[in-house]
């Protein structure tokens, strides 16, 4: 269980910066370890291998555990040195809704959703199948501009909804490259996501539970769609990383350069998920979690794999800019396998391209993301 603490006044009368040395003196004093990669984080390895885990955001606790006795125990501490308000086991937190069940928990924003909606006045559209059109390409027509002010909201809106709906990302990054001068297909594109989430309210992410038995297994995906933007020809980069079948790390990123074949596009992406891998890595292992192997990449471009593999191919990748043969050490060090997967189970597609609806509602299962009436 999650368990949220409230600063309260105790924020009000210090600056952040001495409210955060104060905290950091406080859990440095009571053997707890800032983690490195991840700002705001705080683990300490308590009696009998249990984990203690604070997560700290501006003036907000969340507190997460193996043991309610020592979460218990940190509560009363804080509350001793701090101006503290115990709000209990989390249900709502950032505009995000936790649903528990025997099973697991479901994350997701439909309060979020019912608000964006209201505030657009969309609460009474006709839902949409899917977020994007797949025929829909913008390119560099003219046409009638619409308020620019707006516009920024409304895909503001859905870019804070993207943080628990990976299956809306690609749709709303394309939306976020006409900020500056948004014309009105850009609009009717960003009410087609509005209405796909009204019709998908209820979905988010389903997080299982682990019974603490078989391997801990982080896998991900990476695909990109060459030369996807008609505007500038530069490719989508899509990766989606998978821990213990929840996903927990997603992007979907038009690439800074163009690449001159699907196969350098894809091996650019690879490189992305590559460091994004590294980063999971590191993050587990000072979480005490122990990962059995290397992590898995799949991918469904065989040259990719094969130029991230085999040296010789170094005639085919030497002008590619050097920050993207990453991947390629990732590979040589054992700290990363690359996996063929076909097409149709790449689920970064989602993340890359439009989908068709029957493609896009597979893909869209087999990452979690479900409804709280599947659960």
């Amino acid at each position: 269980m999650v368990y949220r603490l409230d600063k309260a006044l105790y924020g009000l009368k210090q600056a952040p910066r001495a409210w955060n040395k104060k905290i950091d003196a406080f859990f440095v004093e009571h053997s707890f370890k800032k983690c490195s990669v991840e700002y705001g984080l705080y683990v300490k390895h308590c009696e009998g291998k249990n984990l203690l885990l604070v997560c700290l955001y501006v003036d907000d606790l969340l507190i997460t555990g193996d043991s309610i006795h020592d979460i218990d125990k940190l509560k009363v501490l804080l509350k001793s040195e701090f101006e503290m308000t115990d709000l209990g086991k989390v249900a709502y937190f950032l505009g995000m809704q936790f649903h528990y069940t025997d099973k697991g928990v479901l994350l997701h924003q439909g309060k979020y959703v019912r608000e964006v909606l209201g505030r657009f006045k969309m609460s009474d559209c006709n839902p949409s199948r899917t977020p994007a059109e797949v025929i829909q390409k913008f390119d560099s027509t003219v046409e009638e501009r619409v308020d620019a002010t707006e516009y920024k909201q409304l895909v503001g809106s859905l870019r804070y909804l993207c943080n628990s709906r990976p299956d809306i990302c690609y749709a709303v990054g394309v939306l976020s490259r006409f900020m500056s001068e948004p014309q009105k297909s850009h609009l009717l594109a960003a009410k087609r996501v509005l209405r796909y989430v009204k019709g998908t309210s209820d979905l988010g992410i389903w997080f299982p539970m682990y019974g603490g038995q078989g391997n801990v297994d982080l896998y991900g995906f990476s695909d990109s769609d060459w030369c996807g933007d008609k505007l500038d020809r530069r490719s989508t980069t899509g990766y989606l990383f998978m821990f213990q079948g929840a996903p927990i790390s997603w992007v979907s990123k038009k690439q800074p350069v163009v690449a001159l074949s699907s196969c350098e596009a894809e091996y650019i992406a690879g490189c992305y998920a590559a460091c994004q891998a590294a980063w999971l890595s590191a993050l587990l292992t000072e979480l005490g979690v122990q990962l059995e192997g290397s992590v898995c990449l799949r991918i469904d471009n065989k040259s990719t794999i094969n130029l991230a593999k085999n040296p010789v191919a170094h005639g085919r990748s030497k002008h590619i800019e050097t920050r993207f043969h990453f991947i390629r050490e990732q590979v040589e060090k054992g700290r990363l396998k690359l996996v063929h997967c076909g097409t149709l189970d790449q689920v970064a597609d989602l993340l890359t391209k439009a989908v068709k609806g029957d493609q896009f509602e597979k893909l869209r299962q087999e990452c979690d993301v479900v409804s709280i009436a599947d659960i």
